[in-house]
């Protein structure tokens, strides 16, 4: 067995310092029938608006919806593939559910820096799924950016 240890720097996103207010980056994901099913399944959210047309078509969406927090996950994905990239931990995030999502709707993720505490090394971002330029979902979110070493 080796002592050597790997170096991770290169897999690491921004540093803190590398932070500034009004940074953004987003994703864009085109949600599909298998997206809904896969999280239906990960998730053991099988309600019958996400999975069952029938009775989707009878409630007040007219058809099946994707599960709100597949939308966020989205966000999540901002967070730990683009801004600040991996290595960042998750704190905490606030929610709001604005307007259903389809199959077959692209939503857009995206977070955009509004505070930054340099002494606790944690950001505060704003974050909105979109579809077609409509808000379905916005909150805030809490990300701890470690020190690099």
């Amino acid at each position: 067995m080796t002592t050597e240890q790997r170096d991770f720097s290169e897999f690491y996103g921004h540093d803190f310092e590398a932070l500034q207010i009004g940074m953004s980056a987003a994703v864009a994901r085109t949600v599909s029938e298998a997206d809904i099913l896969a999280f239906a399944g990960v998730s053991g959210d099988t309600n019958p608006v996400h999975v069952d047309g029938e009775f989707a078509a009878s409630t007040m969406f007219g058809g099946r919806i994707a599960h709100g927090m597949l939308s966020a996950a989205y966000i999540s994905t901002v967070f730990g593939t683009r801004l600040p990239g991996p290595g960042c931990i998750y704190l905490s995030q606030t929610l709001k559910f604005k307007a259903p999502v389809k199959i077959g709707d692209t939503v857009v993720a995206r977070v955009t820096v509004r505070e930054l505490n340099a002494a606790k090394r944690r950001a505060i971002f704003d974050t909105v799924c979109t579809v077609a330029g409509k808000v379905v979902l916005e909150g805030e979110a809490e990300i701890l950016v470690p020190a690099r070493s």
